[in-house]
């Protein structure tokens, strides 16, 4: 097969591959098995894990959360072509996909997995050497990642151009026709419009909500009993996936309805459900959530914000940061204590404050409603505000479940959805990265060729593919595990923990590829290594998610 004038030829694949994935396999858990016992040593005291001594070895808790991340990947990755290979349908780029990532973490794991740009976790960190590998382990990390088996793998992607995927997803067909439907929305109505919305830092258009409205992105997963379409989870991070794909404002538009339905629908009354659910589902209320403050972060039991009864209603004081799309919401989901002489999260309520949408020029309107934008570098289609509550009224219907102090426990119930939302957003944007990086690569000449016949360009290209694969197999299978009710705040973690670092590598690398042209603005990469930034730091920063997955697996 040639390219520019370069024959390339198909590199042979490790020979009985599923076989060899599948003994691998057990050697990376049992591994994984060994340093979680390590560690709960390490941190517990009379029998049970101390939060002291977590924090005084958070480096190895963090180190135990990414190699049990790494581990799930690996089987995740293993049963995707398992099935595929069941269906006929494993193919030569699917396997080199497998290979690659096997080789590449087999080889992490036993080396060092980046945590960040300047943390890298060892097995020495949680007591362990890497010891002696069996047969199947030992092939992969020799023979796994290769550079003829990245060079063979960007052929297959470059025959393959134009797909918003790189290889077989493994989802059913019902899936896959959500997916093109909203990959050619997200072709037509967002790509060509995006990067100019971003520039002037413009709100993405009320006639882009309203055609999603259309299209039921509110309503996905909100019961038919409600308005919604009462579909999967599942559909919802391919929606958030292609949607993100074309621009990650757009592809949030629904993460705060997915809150405010969750909330609804895990501690609403029938009252409120009643009220809101249908509204929400068609588009004709936009949410905001309210729950961040200046000075605690992800602290959220530490809140300050209070409300106090006035009658029959309440009465809301605070301030509250990172609030997004605030100005043109209707209703806020907002957290506040209520419950006096209280300093933890048993003292917080929920409220579904209602508010008059506001402009660019006056974002709040309503008594006792104020705040302001906090620039930002991206994420900008909805914007970010400050909010400030002066004596606010909240109608005395509207105490979320009608009960007082189960606002934390009510937020936590939407952390799974949330999360797995996340990841799927940021599969999409590492999809974009990959796909700008794959066209100007194609694209440019130098030295007499396109950039994508050098084999470091070409390598970035299929490490890129490759790890977006394992990402987005890990959010499926979250997702999965959430459509059958099955606890997956673990999984969703992890798929967020894993998405957020794949797509900033995406990016960086896509930008590396476009050089100097990267780096100015009229260039998209520009926007989307903006936009990719904030994946590890909302919905859990990469640190707490980290601490949030070590703590569950020590369980």
């Amino acid at each position: 097969m040639a390219h520019d004038g370069q024959t390339i030829t198909p590199s042979p694949l490790l020979a009985d591959l599923l076989p060899l994935t599948a003994q691998a396999l057990p050697e990376a858990e049992s591994l994984f098995v060994a340093a979680r016992e390590n560690l709960r040593a390490l941190v517990s005291v009379a029998g049970k894990v101390s939060n002291a001594a977590m924090e005084e070895h958070q480096f190895a808790a963090h180190a135990m959360a990414w190699l049990g991340t790494y581990v799930e990947s690996l089987r995740q990755m293993h049963a995707w072509a398992t099935r595929l290979d069941a269906e006929g349908r494993l193919g030569e780029m699917e396997a080199l996909i497998l290979q690659i990532a096997y080789g590449e973490y087999l080889n992490q794991i036993h080396g060092g997995i980046p945590m960040s740009q300047g943390e890298v976790a060892r097995l020495q960190d949680l007591g362990l050497s890497s010891g002696t590998s069996g047969a199947a382990t030992v092939a992969l990390m020799a023979q796994g990642n290769t550079a003829a088996a990245r060079a063979r793998l960007v052929v297959l992607m470059r025959d393959n151009h134009g797909r918003a995927t790189f290889g077989a997803t493994g989802l059913d067909e019902e899936l896959e026709m959500i997916r093109d439907q909203f990959r050619r929305y997200a072709d037509e109505k967002v790509i060509p419009f995006a990067h100019d919305w971003h520039l002037k830092d413009e709100l993405i258009p009320m006639q882009v909500i309203n055609e999603l409205a259309e299209m039921g992105v509110f309503g996905l997963t909100i019961p038919e009993e409600f308005g919604g379409f009462g579909l999967s989870k599942a559909s919802m991070v391919v929606v958030s996936e292609e949607l993100s794909r074309g621009y990650i404002g757009v592809g949030s538009l629904g993460t705060r309805t997915e809150i405010a339905a969750e909330l609804i629908l895990c501690g609403g009354t029938d009252a409120q459900k009643a009220k809101w659910l249908p509204k929400l589902a068609s588009g004709e209320i936009l949410p905001t959530a309210v729950f961040t403050e200046p000075n605690t972060g992800s602290d959220l039991g530490a809140l300050r914000t209070r409300a106090r009864q006035d009658g029959d209603d309440w009465i809301i004081n605070g301030n509250k940061t990172w609030i997004t799309h605030a100005a043109r919401t209707h209703v806020m989901t907002v957290l506040a204590r209520t419950i006096p002489d209280t300093t933890d999260y048993r003292g917080l309520s929920m409220f579904l404050a209602e508010k008059t949408p506001g402009t660019d020029e006056v974002p709040f309107v309503d008594p006792g409603l104020s705040g302001g934008e906090i620039e930002v570098l991206g994420y900008r289609g909805m914007k970010e505000y400050t909010v400030n509550f002066d004596d606010f009224r909240v109608d005395g219907d509207n105490l979320l479940g009608g009960v007082q102090g189960q606002g934390f426990k009510q937020l936590m119930q939407t952390f799974e959805s949330a999360r797995i939302q996340t990841a799927a957003r940021a599969v999409g944007v590492a999809q974009s990265a990959l796909e700008l990086g794959m066209q100007y690569a194609t694209d440019r000449k130098q030295f007499g060729k396109s950039l994508i016949e050098f084999p470091r360009v070409a390598g970035k290209l299929a490490m890129m593919a490759v790890e977006i694969m394992v990402a987005r197999q890990l959010t499926y299978f979250s997702a999965w595990q959430k459509d059958h009710d099955k606890r997956c705040d673990l999984e969703a973690g992890m798929a967020k923990l894993l998405g957020a670092r794949v797509s900033w590598a995406s990016a960086d690398n896509a930008l590396q590829i476009h050089g100097g042209n990267g780096f100015a603005l009229e260039y998209k990469i520009s926007r989307v290594l903006c936009d990719a930034r904030i994946l590890n730091i909302f919905e859990g920063a990469a640190e707490i998610q980290a601490q949030v997955i070590a703590r569950r697996l020590l369980d």
